[in-house]
């Protein structure tokens, strides 16, 4: 199992955004990271990485239901829901269209 874990500085400003691809669009999608949460991320993308490599430095099977992988599963469980709790940013074709539906009138509208 190859994992691969982006943190996020605990010192970055009021708030940070990272990017995170979404498969089912195909499309990026930006995240507002506050700083608690970025160091929620910080911590747990750390857990993860050691709990993997000693895991690994262990021999342990991937196939294996131990305690061990529970645990690394758990812990990426966690930071996706803290991941997926911070509001998303939406892109600036997004914005455009937003404001193109408020600043055009709707001719169907009359």
């Amino acid at each position: 199992m190859a994992t691969s874990t982006s943190t996020l500085p605990a010192h970055l400003g009021a708030s940070a955004t990272i990017v995170s691809r979404a498969a089912s669009r195909g499309r990026a999608t930006r995240r507002r990271i506050d700083p608690q949460s970025g160091r929620a991320l910080e911590i747990l993308g750390h857990a993860i990485e050691y709990l993997a490599d000693e895991y690994v430095r262990a021999g342990g099977s991937l196939s294996a239901h131990t305690g061990e992988l529970e645990a690394v599963q758990l812990l990426m469980a966690a930071n996706r829901a803290i991941y997926f709790a911070c509001p998303p940013v939406l892109s600036c074709g997004d914005r455009l269209r937003r404001w193109l539906r408020l600043a055009v009138p709707d001719p169907r509208a009359h």
